[in-house]
């Protein structure tokens, strides 16, 4: 019993020695045994490209006819008929309203025979000079018969004939335009003055959409690039414009004016909202899927695969157009890019394609 306690003594010695190699063992398990075991990422993948790449510039506006012109009523007077109603189509020179024409029909009369009477003294006086009329001066013969028109009121008479047909031609109210009428402001049996406007008659063949667009995309826009418009009342179909004007200002709030044109459509008013994107086409562009794009820490990650792991990438982000993304700096053109489950992977982590 006296050697006991030194045999205590050994054994606790022996059993420290075991456990302190197994901890070390554990310790120097490498990390590669470690990666093995966790199971690999299944993701998506894409090509970085360099290609075309067009960035879209969104902006939204009002629509406009493509032409919008006054029917004017040029002179006083009652309104007999007006022929239209808001809504309407009209052709150009449709008889749209008709005044009283019973005062311009007299003035007509009127100057009908105050030229018929200038002319009978105009030929009586004519008679005088047979013989010069006969003969072959011909200079001679336009002198003295511009004199006798003017000494008998032939010439006066015309103007009068001519001013009391414009009257009574006004007391009809025609289409300036082809169209369709908006603002009717009278009814028949109106009384009316002197250009007093009827209504507007609005061009529809064309529409305007005109849209406000920062000062820093206007270099990417020129005269006749595509848009695709987006009318309030069809948000999910695209109308196709083009760029017919571009505003040379720049207004308090940093925007340009810009004007898109596109065709008629019976779905488009006058007035109404719409949207537009316009396609501004970037030339030798370096692009990936926007999915390839995630941020880390405010920063823009992207990324790739090598040797079936993947690899973290910082990347310098250009434009934007919502399916792809331009990337300035970070990658190589034509890199294996992560396009999905890429939101929580780690740099090195063990990746799977899926195969389509």
């Amino acid at each position: 019993m006296k050697n006991f306690p030194l045999i205590l003594f050994g054994f606790l010695i022996v059993l420290f020695s075991a456990c302190k190699e197994d901890k070390e063992k554990v310790e120097e398990a490498p990390t590669e045994s470690f990666r093995n075991e966790v199971a690999a990422t299944e993701v998506n993948i894409a090509t970085a490209e360099r290609k075309s790449f067009d960035y879209l510039i969104p902006a939204t506006g009002k629509l406009e006819a493509g032409a919008e012109v006054l029917a004017v009523i040029e002179q006083a007077g009652y309104l007999l008929e007006v022929n239209v109603r808001e809504g309407q189509f009209v052709k150009k020179g449709d008889v749209i309203a008709k005044l009283d024409p019973t005062e311009p029909e007299f003035r007509l009369e009127k100057a009908k025979i105050s030229l018929r009477n200038a002319n009978a003294v105009y030929e009586s006086d004519k008679l005088g000079f047979e013989t010069l009329f006969a003969s072959d001066k011909t200079e001679q013969k336009g002198v003295v018969d511009e004199q006798l028109k003017a000494k008998s009121g032939v010439f006066l008479a015309e103007v009068e004939l001519r001013e009391a047909q414009m009257s009574f031609d006004r007391s009809v109210v025609k289409a300036p335009i082809s169209g369709q009428v908006a603002d009717l402001k009278y009814k028949a049996g109106s009384l009316v003055g002197s250009n007093e406007v009827l209504c507007q008659v609005l061009g529809t063949s064309q529409f305007i959409l005109k849209v406000k667009v920062l000062e820093s995309d206007i270099s990417f826009i020129s005269i006749n690039q595509k848009a695709e418009v987006y009318p309030i009342s069809n948000t999910q179909t695209a109308l196709e414009g083009r760029v017919t004007g571009i505003n040379p200002k720049v207004d308090e709030s940093g925007l340009v004016q810009v004007s898109i044109t596109l065709a008629a459509n019976k779905a488009l008013l006058p007035g109404m909202n719409a949207r537009a994107i316009i396609r501004a086409p970037q030339n030798n562009s370096l692009v990936v899927p926007k999915d390839a794009l995630v941020y880390r820490s405010g920063r823009a990650v992207v990324f790739t695969i090598e040797n079936k792991e993947s690899k973290w990438n910082y990347v310098e982000v250009g434009k934007d157009n919502g399916e792809e993304v331009e990337i300035l700096d970070g990658i190589e053109e034509n890199s294996t890019v992560i396009t999905t489950n890429n939101l929580q992977l780690a740099h090195q982590a063990p990746v799977q394609i899926i195969k389509k």
